[in-house]
């Protein structure tokens, strides 16, 4: 079972010729929305791709908290303790698109930052009999760190991706078993500008002294580097068409949850969640984007 903590969204998108600069209007903008949240987006991903997935979340009684769980639902996620909170609304994020695929995003979170450290106690049980705990930083960070602490003391693999970016302590990544930054995080997180492969070397570096397990910068379309203890690994992906960036760095922590708990060592596992990642940008918006995993697979069999 692979337990997901983290948030819930709503996501409003509106795709446009490109992101405007500060005070600027730009017209001919095409409206939809979508379910997103980064855990969510996480949960589902690791559930398209063939997870057992449980997901730990708190929306809101509106129609947008409902609507997510009966989705979750509709995806084979385990919602027992997706918590219905009257005291927040649901999260919403403002998205707009460039055509370009680039995106700029204004997260409202809700009930999401209600999501406290005493929840996750009352669920040692659940984490302790995860094979992997997935975790995000769209929820209060005291909460991140009560997950991972009782994570580590089960000794259960976690995977952090730590964004939205914020500047996290050696003590707590110290307990994290692979943390998944990409280039604008991991230089939040270690002071490094990451402009190339070199760059993405000396952040995972910087990670694994740290304390860190294993590093993985994600660096979009080129792929990701693997860095541990024993040195670095750059892992090449598929270059298809992007139409929307949204959820890709989520689709690819899903997937390579997924991976690792079927046993694919770590090179198998990020080519894996490299294919669904690359799958992901080539639709709109944020869970409506995420692959199935016979889609991945047969991405994967076809020639980088």
């Amino acid at each position: 079972m692979i337990v997901v903590i983290g948030s819930s969204n709503t996501d409003m998108i509106v795709k446009i010729p490109q992101i405007p600069t500060p005070g600027e209007t730009i017209l001919g903008g095409e409206f939809t929305t979508a379910a997103g949240g980064k855990g969510a987006n996480q949960a589902v991903a690791a559930a398209r791709c063939g997870g057992r997935v449980k997901l730990v979340a708190n929306v809101g009684t509106d129609s947008f908290g409902s609507q997510a769980i009966t989705n979750f639902q509709a995806d084979g996620i385990d919602t027992t303790h997706v918590f219905q909170d009257a005291g927040a609304p649901s999260g919403i994020a403002l998205i707009m698109v460039s055509e370009a695929g680039e995106n700029s995003i204004a997260v409202a979170p809700g009930a999401n930052h209600r999501l406290s450290p005493a929840n996750i106690d009352e669920l040692r049980s659940i984490i302790h009999e995860a094979s992997i705990l997935l975790i995000q930083l769209e929820i209060p960070l005291e909460t991140v760190e009560k997950a991972i602490e009782i994570a580590h003391k089960h000794k259960v693999k976690t995977i952090l991706n730590p964004a939205p970016a914020c500047k996290l302590s050696d003590a707590l990544l110290a307990q994290v078993s692979i943390i998944t930054p990409n280039e604008s995080e991991a230089a939040l997180l270690t002071g490094i500008q990451v402009h190339n492969e070199p760059d993405a070397i000396e952040a995972g570096k910087q990670l694994i002294q740290r304390g860190v397990g294993i590093a993985i910068i994600t660096l979009g379309a080129q792929g990701a580097m693997l860095v541990n203890a024993d040195g670095a690994q750059k892992v090449s992906t598929y270059s298809l068409n992007p139409i929307d960036t949204t959820a890709a760095g989520d689709t690819f922590n899903g997937a390579l949850a997924v991976a690792l708990s079927e046993g694919k060592n770590l090179l198998q596992a990020v080519q894996f969640a490299n294919a669904a990642a690359a799958l992901s940008v080539t639709r709109m918006g944020a869970q409506p984007s995420v692959p199935q995993r016979s889609e991945v697979e047969q991405l994967l069999n076809t020639q980088l």
